[in-house]
């Protein structure tokens, strides 16, 4: 049967979604996010990951918030980040000021694989609370019925072979069981590395990769 391991940005949603609607949401309001629940669980904790990363142990909640937006200008890949970021998506989920938008050709690609008995797993730098969001909230409606497992960067950086051997591990599958689909060819390589199926996914036009890489445009002949 198999699995499906998906990379999201670039792959299934659109990754202008990510970079000109997500990303300015949360930079727009971390700082006074962290600043009003700073004394909140997953906040404090967020925080506290935060001042270890910086080695600032006495930052106030306005400094690091002031830090974590020098982050999303930077584009980084962080743990607390993203959790935070996640935090404050769902606001704007719930509320309805964010709708997600996943290509039209996905959906059909779901369905064609849950009826051959393929499970189905995202792997993102996105936190796992985030992607759910993402899936649940989408112009398509809430696709996180077809999912079986959701990985982050918890499990390990994307460009790494023994991040995708720890994904097959906890999928129950051997890696050449599981296909990845990915816009990030350092992530295609990574994964082909630790014994997975590849393809490189050109939604945007030619990427410059390995001409032994499978390569597709969109989803519709998986």
């Amino acid at each position: 049967m198999g699995a499906i391991l998906l990379d999201i940005e670039g792959t299934v949603s659109d990754k202008r979604f990510v970079a000109e609607t997500l990303f300015p949401f949360a930079r727009k309001r971390i700082k006074t996010f962290v600043q009003d629940h700073a004394r909140e669980g997953e906040v404090a904790a967020a925080l506290s990951l935060m001042r270890t990363k910086t080695g600032k142990p006495d930052a106030r909640a306005a400094e690091i918030g002031a830090e974590l937006e020098h982050w999303i200008d930077q584009d980084k890949k962080e743990e607390p980040l993203k959790s935070l970021q996640g935090m404050i998506w769902k606001e704007g989920y719930d509320s309805g000021e964010l709708v997600s938008h996943i290509y039209a050709d996905v959906p059909p690609a779901f369905e064609r694989w849950r009826a051959a008995g393929k499970r189905i797993a995202i792997f993102s730098s996105g936190s796992v609370g985030a992607q759910k969001l993402l899936f649940s909230h989408t112009a398509l409606g809430d696709l996180t019925p077809y999912f079986s497992g959701y990985f982050d960067l918890s499990t390990g950086p994307k460009f790494e072979a023994a991040s995708y051997a720890k994904i097959a591990k906890a999928l129950d599958h051997q890696p050449s069981d599981i296909h990845f689909y990915s816009d990030a060819p350092r992530e295609v390589e990574a994964a082909l590395a630790a014994g997975l199926v590849a393809t490189l996914v050109e939604r945007d036009g030619a990427i410059e990769a390995s001409p032994s890489f499978r390569r597709i445009q969109d989803f519709t002949g998986e």
